[in-house]
Parts: structure tokens; sequence; C-alpha cells
């Protein structure tokens, strides 16, 4: 089975070319029920030599990623973990997408060695693949960073956040076979989090508001200055910064 909601940015943040070159990064959800011949193929036809899994490890299988390994493929544990006393009670007050494109800013400002492990990999030979386990929220934060890091216009990165939700329908049911207990709608409503507290999903959790990515660059920008500043701060050296504007940046001449 093919990723799903896979897709390279560039080709809807920037189709004129003039920012992000194409073939350099990817997005998906993470691979359901796990990477076969099919995915293996698909990367390789993208030139995709490194998966950032951003993922907690209790949500990871050892099978998930093991074929693509097997064919010489570098998977990078960049895990960005939720399971914090603020972001847990944030979830509990979440109600709009606005609260949503906040929650995205604590859980990138909560886990930055993870952020620079991403963005590290991403300067690496060959194109690399982001994902999370929807490849929505973890995964559209992480690309919407790189994207603003190259320039992109934050309207074109919210509208590539926003195309997830045509893959929502697939994901959710895909999902539903592997964490029944975490979709509202999709089987129980409600999940365990830290010390064992039962917490109902949020709403804009099992969407793709484009406001939700407006208010998230909107905070990264008020409150660090964008990602050019934002990136250093979660520990991202100056020289990786380059590195990755010289592999995926358009140059002029």
């Amino acid at each position: 089975m093919s990723l799903v909601n896979f897709r390279d940015p560039a080709a809807l943040s920037d189709p004129e070319g003039l920012r992000i070159r194409p073939g350099v990064l990817y997005r998906s959800a993470q691979p359901f029920p796990a990477a076969d011949e099919a995915v293996v193929a698909q990367l390789r036809s993208c030139d995709i030599r490194t998966v950032v899994d951003l993922r907690d490890p209790r949500e990871t299988r050892p099978e998930d990623w093991a074929a693509a390994e097997a064919a010489g493929i570098t998977v990078v544990a960049a895990p960005v973990n939720p399971a914090t006393d603020v972001l847990t009670a944030h979830m509990a007050t979440m109600t709009t997408a606005a609260d949503l494109g906040a929650f995205y800013l604590l859980l990138a400002e909560s886990a930055p060695e993870a952020v620079a492990a991403a963005v590290e990999a991403a300067t690496r030979p060959g194109a690399v693949l982001l994902h999370c386990a929807a490849g929505k929220d973890r995964t559209g934060l992480l690309t919407a960073l790189l994207l603003d890091l190259l320039g992109v216009p934050v309207e074109r990165i919210v509208a590539d956040y926003a195309r997830t939700a045509d893959a929502l329908p697939q994901i959710f049911a895909n999902l539903a076979e592997r964490h029944r207990s975490a979709l509202n709608g999709q089987g129980a409503t409600r999940v365990t989090g830290p010390e064992g507290r039962r917490l109902t999903i949020p709403a804009p959790l099992l969407e793709a508001p484009a406001e939700a990515m407006t208010v998230f660059l909107g905070q990264v920008r008020a409150r660090h200055g964008g990602a050019e500043a934002f990136l250093p701060a979660c520990g991202v050296p100056a020289a990786t910064l380059g590195a990755f504007r010289a592999k995926a940046a358009v140059t002029t001449a």
C-alpha cells in the first residue's frame, strides 16, 4: 500500500519554482499497516533516502519501516511528544482552529531536540520524508518551519497544510485499525493521557483548518521572529541552516 497523504510541498507552496526546489522535501502519514515493497518503490522513485519519524515511540512498531531500512533508507527518530502537563492542559481546553495553531507552537517549543534533528536530517543527500501519524500536525508544523525558512509566503504554506483535509477520511480509516481508542466517531472518544487521565480528542485535531496554520506561523513570527530565529533557538546550528538552504533553495543567477 502506497503512503497516504504523500506529497511534495513545493508543488502547491511554490508552483513557480522561485523558492524551493521540487523533489527535496516530502511529507506523508505513517505507513499503513507498515512499509512494504510498494512503499519502498514509492520512496525510491522520489530519491527519498532519509525518513524522519516524528511520532512518539509509543506510537511506533518495529515493522513500520523495516522494509525501507532493509532497502538502505535511513530512518531518523525525532519524536515530537505532546505528553507534558502544559500540552495536556491545552488539549483539554482546545475548541477552535486558533487553539490548534497555538498548540502547534507549544508542540514545537516543547521538542527543540526533535526539531533540530529533523532539520539536520533534511540536509542529508537525497530527498527527505517527514511524517507523523496522520502527516498533519507534527509533520505540518515542521514542514511549515522549513518552508518559512526558505521564504515561502504564509498563504502558500497554509494552502499546503490544508490540503491534508482531502486525505483525512482515508487516514482516519487506517488509524482506526491501529488506534481505535484515539478517534472521535471512529471508535472510543477518549484516550489515556499522562498519569492515566482520560482525555477527549478535541475536534480541531481531527481537522486540517487553514486558520490553525495561519495562527501558528503568526505566533512563531510574533514570539520568535520567524523560523529564521526560532530554529537556532531550538539548537539548529547556523551551518545546518546554511546546508538546508544550499540544498533546497532555488538559486538565481
